[in-house]
């Protein structure tokens, strides 16, 4: 398991991207993909080596990211942690008490499958884990 990725909600990944690419001097992928189940717009930008933000903008007034910019403002909305199995890791976690937030996993951005950890259970972290397409 390793820090994959942080993801940040924003209103923008237009005008968001520019901090991290004209201020911070930071790549970023050549475009934004379209995760249509989560309602989201994101944006990788590369942080060598080997980990990436993720700018995440909605798609809809009824994504859980423009809930979450509703209710808290842009920011920090989840760390990822890469994992090979997730189906194993999300296994492991749930025999240690912990709840997922969805049965089985989904697929996300960059065709990841992925599931989601509660902040109520994570010291106030929404926590993901992620296994990269084969």
């Amino acid at each position: 398991m390793r820090l994959d990725h942080i993801g940040l909600a924003v209103k923008s990944i237009a005008e968001a991207r520019k901090f991290y690419e004209s201020g911070l001097g930071l790549g970023s992928e050549p475009h934004i993909e379209e995760v249509a189940g989560e309602k989201v717009l994101v944006l990788k930008v590369i942080v060598p080596p080997g980990i990436h933000i993720e700018l995440l903008e909605a798609t809809s007034p009824d994504s859980a990211i423009a809930k979450f910019i509703e209710k808290r403002g842009e920011g920090q909305h989840h760390l990822c942690y890469a994992v090979d199995d997730v189906l194993a890791a999300t296994k492991r976690m749930v025999e240690k008490g912990y709840t997922p937030l969805w049965e089985q996993p989904r697929v996300g951005a960059g065709g990841c499958l992925v599931n989601f950890f509660h902040p109520r259970q994570a010291h106030g972290v929404l926590t993901e884990l992620s296994q990269p397409p084969k």
